[in-house]
């Protein structure tokens, strides 16, 4: 038992972990609580999913693994252009009003999801295949586990530490972290805030798709337009658990998250008619008992 556990709260616990990447970094270089990181996360995989099957018509079976990699770093990319134009387009508008920004993420959330319904039609809107990264299984410690499973783990441990040398080591990823911890001396040192907050934001939506098809091929086996909601309640308990803005409690939190559902389902029969509110009873503990999360305050940009 405490070997599955293990096992399987660190892939659940990475997963979940980069599903609130894009919040996180988003909220710790500008401040602003974007709530349509749950529609990119939903928009993402939706256009993985339509692309995995466009792109098989052209490639060649013999070359069958490059078929997802090309729809994966395409849709990533493309829901990145769509994050950074929605951004530009209305939340730069209202920059500074909070909840201005609330209301107006929220209704972007509605607006792509019957985006969503339009283009796809109900049925697949209410649920759209996502294939497994990767056929198989594996055996570890006497434990069957996906393979699809394990690579989507190694994906986002790689995307964190990929993440990090960007902020710490490129020019761009320097300026995110002065703005996240001085916005008036980044902008007398000549750092475009404007620019850089339409990079962030599209930076963030590509990392919400990325985590959209890495969860919905290894959890749930489907998309549906609702998921902007499951998205969004794991991204506020790992945020809560592991502290808005920072990356390494984004990590931190998205493993206790995990452990602690495996461990859930692993001692309490019949655990999963309780899954689906399980963020929600986290993060109701977390306010009680430690208001301001479980790491105090927010530490920008680590």
């Amino acid at each position: 038992m405490l070997e599955s556990i293990i096992i399987f709260g660190t892939i659940s616990g990475l997963i979940y972990a980069l599903i609130a990447l894009g919040f996180t970094l988003v909220y710790g270089v500008s401040g602003m609580v974007n709530l349509t990181h749950g529609a990119f996360f939903v928009v993402g995989a939706y256009i993985y999913g339509v692309l995995l099957g466009f792109l098989s018509n052209y490639i060649s079976p013999d070359f069958l693994y490059l078929t997802p990699v090309l729809a994966l770093i395409l849709s990533c990319v493309l829901t990145g252009i769509i994050g950074s134009v929605f951004y530009r387009l209305t939340l730069h508008q209202i920059l500074g009003d909070e909840v201005g920004i609330l209301i107006a993420s929220i209704c972007g959330c509605l607006v792509f999801q019957q985006l969503v319904y339009i283009t796809m039609g109900n049925a697949p809107a209410l649920g759209f295949n996502i294939p497994p990264l990767m056929p198989g299984i594996t055996i570890i410690w006497q434990t069957r586990v996906l393979t699809g499973q394990i690579l989507a783990a190694v994906i986002s441990f790689l995307t964190f530490a990929i993440l990090s040398l960007f902020i710490f080591k490129t020019k761009n990823g320097r300026a995110m972290k002065a703005l996240s911890q001085d916005l008036e001396a980044a902008m007398l040192m000549g750092i475009s805030v404007e620019k850089l907050y339409i990079l962030t934001t599209a930076v963030s939506a590509g990392l919400a798709c990325l985590s959209g098809v890495l969860y919905t091929s290894t959890v749930t086996g489907s998309v549906s337009t609702y998921m902007w909601l499951t998205s969004l309640a794991i991204s506020f308990t790992v945020v809560l658990l592991g502290g808005l803005g920072s990356i390494k409690g984004t990590i931190l939190g998205g493993l206790i998250f995990g452990y602690a559902e495996s461990a859930v389902i692993a001692t309490i029969p019949h655990a999963g008619v309780i899954l689906q509110s399980f963020p929600f009873i986290v993060i109701i503990l977390v306010l009680i008992i430690r208001p301001k999360g479980l790491f105090g305050k927010r530490v920008e940009m680590e």
